[in-house]
């Protein structure tokens, strides 16, 4: 097996996501400029490209506002204070469309009836609360769509661009919301519980009916129609079993949906429409083995962006023109990895110890035979899953000659609300024993060293790394927590103000800082510090905020007063994660050699 450099790994791909203009001439990329991600335009027909912008920070979302203009979003070392920008095609200097201090602005729709308009939610009336405002992307201007009564989370225009539908959420009840113009009152046409997931995803074509994501009375999410008169289920588009269908695509020029997402062991397609089938069928066969994924299309609907990626592959873009059946290669994210130098994301099951069945993904390194070294990687969330597709950290502890186990432990969504609702009060009972069975398992398969066992994760997986060290002390060799919880009582305690209206929903799955303390407290590592025996690395970003940094200096506090030494990273200039390339090659760096002084006899 072939030693990949570490900056292989984790240096900026030369260029992302690919996106078409409206009118087809154009292309707009991410492309690496100075180390970050800047936007990039490439005109289609002479092959010309030129660079917009020159931001220090990486642009993390962009749309086409009109044929001329963009708009993009970045914020300030990792703060989450989004800003929405624009910037022209023909040049000068980009715009900052939301001039705001201390404010969280969330880019929610090109409007693509509107030229030049962007639908924009902010918070600077109320930090808890986001209004809904339509601004011109070319002039400024900024109009209300939708002021927030006080409990609305999410808003949905029409094809005309205007908001008619919003999701309300009130305590553990949920309220779809719709009005049949934006100066009519509001209506509640639904209501559903804490167990009960429902989000409105596009209008159908009469727009008197909502295409949505629910789980009402099923026990896995499903595509279906819902009416804006009483609420009503009136049709399903789609179901699968055991897999939550949460993406729906839909062709806005011929108003009906094209494909919806299936995220089942391998992500594929479940195409609605024939136009798209035979687009769907023709890249499939073109490009086996791989997911491939429409990210835009021009206007018309001739020319398509896809990506198309593996577990193995970074990602190639490609430029589709639906009349004449052929692709054009437009560029490939990480040119200097060798798909044959990777490892393989094999997925696997295991039963937990009360029999639950626990999907994963294994990771072995080439060419290698059991037992292994292992790192576990739980993974954030914890209402989240893992995917099929190249993930930079496990491909390099892979290549290091490390297996990787990255499980989707009760609480995991994506597979269904029997799975997710196991996890509600689990945090570091259930929830981690579905990790430590992990671990049981790939020693009992032969795959896993029993004494070279490692942890690794962020965020909650953070979390779940410290419970795994105070729960099982003996079990793991070193330990990695990335921005995770220590504390589950301050963390609660200091959520975002955006965040205030889900803090019931966060009660019950969690637990009741009151009602719960006594299980919160047996809980949260940083009360637990004095049974930690494993040798520990922590990193943290210094703006988080989601899991503030004293999440990570409550514990190395606590492991500092019982004189136990413990690696601590700080980065002033980042938030929850590191974006900026050079911290990101200093992390893993210190955590290559973290693993390598604890689970090898040597540095490889």
């Amino acid at each position: 097996m072939s030693h990949i450099p570490l900056e292989d790994f984790f240096r900026k791909p030369e260029r992302a996501i690919a996106r078409l203009s409206p009118d087809g001439r154009h292309v707009a990329f991410l492309g690496r400029w100075e180390r970050r991600m800047n936007l990039f335009v490439r005109q289609l027909e002479t092959g010309e490209e030129h660079r917009l912008t020159t931001v220090t920070r990486d642009i993390v979302q962009f749309v086409w506002a009109s044929s001329e203009r963009i708009a993009f979003v970045i914020d300030t070392d990792g703060d989450e204070n989004w800003h929405v920008w624009g910037v022209d095609l023909a040049g000068g200097a980009p715009r900052n469309l939301t001039p705001l201090e201390r404010v969280q602005a969330r880019l929610l729709s090109d409007l693509k009836a509107l030229d030049d308009v962007i639908l924009v939610s902010l918070n600077d009336r109320d930090a808890r609360l986001h209004d809904a405002w339509r601004i011109n992307v070319a002039t400024g201007e900024r109009s209300l769509a939708a002021i927030n009564p006080g409990s609305f989370s999410e808003w949905l225009a029409d094809y005309s661009g205007r908001v008619r539908v919003a999701v309300a959420v009130e305590h553990t009840t949920t309220k779809v919301m719709a009005r049949n113009h934006e100066e009519a009152p509001w209506r509640t046409i639904l209501t559903c519980g804490m167990l009960d997931d429902i989000t409105p995803l596009w209008f159908t074509a009469d727009e008197q009916r909502v295409y949505a994501a629910s789980n009402l009375g099923r026990p896995a999410t499903a595509i279906v129609e819902i009416d804006l008169h009483d609420g009503q289920e009136r049709g399903v588009v789609a179901v699968q079993d055991g897999v939550d269908l949460q993406e729906l695509f839909v062709s806005e020029r011929r108003r009906v949906p094209t494909h919806i997402t299936v995220d089942a062991e391998r992500t594929y397609f479940l195409c609605l429409d024939p136009a798209q089938a035979r687009l769907q069928q023709m890249v499939d066969e073109r490009l086996p083995g791989r997911v491939n994924r429409f990210t835009s299309t021009s206007r018309d609907e001739r020319f398509w962006t896809l990506a198309s990626y593996s577990d193995r592959h970074r990602g190639t873009a490609w430029l589709v023109d639906a009349e004449a059946g052929t692709m054009t290669q437009l560029f490939e994210a990480a040119p200097w990895l060798r798909e044959d130098d990777l490892c393989a994301m094999e997925p696997i099951s295991y039963r937990a110890r009360d029999g639950r069945l626990i999907p994963a993904y294994l990771t072995r390194p080439l060419n290698t035979a059991g037992p292994l070294p292992l790192v576990v990687n739980p993974h954030g969330g914890p209402w989240h899953r893992d995917s099929w597709a190249f993930n930079p950290d496990v491909q390099l502890f892979a290549n290091r000659g490390y297996a990787v186990l990255q499980m989707e432990f009760r609480g995991s969504t994506g597979y269904g609300r029997d799975h997710w609702q196991a996890g509600f009060g689990q945090w570091g009972l259930a929830m981690q024993d579905d990790v430590e069975d992990g671990v049981r398992w790939a020693v009992e398969q032969g795959i896993a060293d029993p004494s070279r066992v490692a942890i690794y994760g962020g965020s909650y997986g953070g979390y779940a790394t410290l419970s795994g060290i105070t729960k099982t002390p003996t079990l793991y060799r070193c330990a990695i927590d990335f921005v995770g919880i220590s504390n589950i009582l301050t963390w609660m305690a200091a959520i975002p103000p955006y965040w205030e209206l889900y803090r019931a929903r966060v009660e019950v799955m969690v637990g009741h800082p009151d009602r719960d303390r006594e299980r919160l407290e047996a809980t949260s590592p940083a009360l637990l510090a004095d049974r930690i025996q494993t040798p520990l690395f922590i990193a943290q970003g210094a703006k988080d905020p989601r899991v503030k940094k004293a999440e990570s200096e409550q514990m190395v506090e606590a492991l500092h007063r019982r004189g136990v030494a413990v690696e601590y990273m700080l980065k002033e200039d980042e938030g929850h994660g590191f974006r900026n390339e050079e911290n990101e090659i200093e992390f893993y760096r210190a955590a290559e050699r973290f693993l390598g002084e604890h689970l090898t006899d040597s540095m490889r």
